[in-house]
């Protein structure tokens, strides 16, 4: 799978050598020459990538008050991993969000890509969906409890401004958006 990268990403080197392979994250490990011309061991780790959607129905966006066995009950938008079976980070984005909201849409924009830790070789792709096509059944894994519910633009400004939580990872997006209409009219994301 081709995928977009931003500008700055830091990625493991090709000879690098897996040193652990666990169930989300694997280890590398490879020799890097220091400035006084010494090496030393470097390592990082690496995940699969992550899917983000803010979905826009009826002039609202729509969350999710996600609850699992290990982090409790939280305030999300719809997303998750991008499976090995996923062609491309869209078909990832449209998939988990029609199994966490039973939604499909027929408008979707990349509108940002962030690597959250330089030391983990992970990309997060925030995509805007818009224009629902249709209303599903959730799908959801077995550690997963969902409430699909709905809010104001001003609503979910106020809430990302002020969480620090999972909305708060794209505050962001929002802090220099005065309406809905701004949040639908963002730009392609270009690295």
């Amino acid at each position: 799978m081709n995928k977009i990268l931003p500008s700055n990403a830091i990625l493991i080197p090709d000879h690098a050598k897996k040193v652990f392979s666990g169930v989300i994250y694997d280890v590398y490990q490879w020799q890097q020459q220091l400035f006084d011309q010494t090496t030393t061991t470097f390592e990082m780790l690496k995940r699969p990538d992550t899917v983000v959607t803010i979905p826009v129905v009826d002039n609202k966006i729509v969350i999710l008050q996600d609850e699992n066995p290990h982090q409790g009950k939280r305030i999300t938008f719809p997303g998750g991993r991008v499976e090995a079976s996923d062609s491309s980070t869209l078909e990832a984005a449209k998939r988990e969000t029609l199994e966490e909201s039973g939604l499909s849409f027929k408008n979707w924009r990349l509108i940002k890509v962030t690597q959250p830790s330089n030391e983990i070789e992970w990309f997060v792709y925030v995509y805007l969906a818009w224009g629902l096509i249709a209303r599903d059944q959730l799908k959801l894994d077995p550690g997963e409890r969902i409430k699909v519910s709905d809010i104001s633009f001003t609503d979910l400004q106020q809430l990302v401004m002020n969480d620090h939580g999972v909305l708060g990872e794209d505050r962001d997006i929002f802090q220099a958006l005065n309406s809905l209409n701004d949040l639908l009219n963002l730009a392609e994301y270009k690295p």
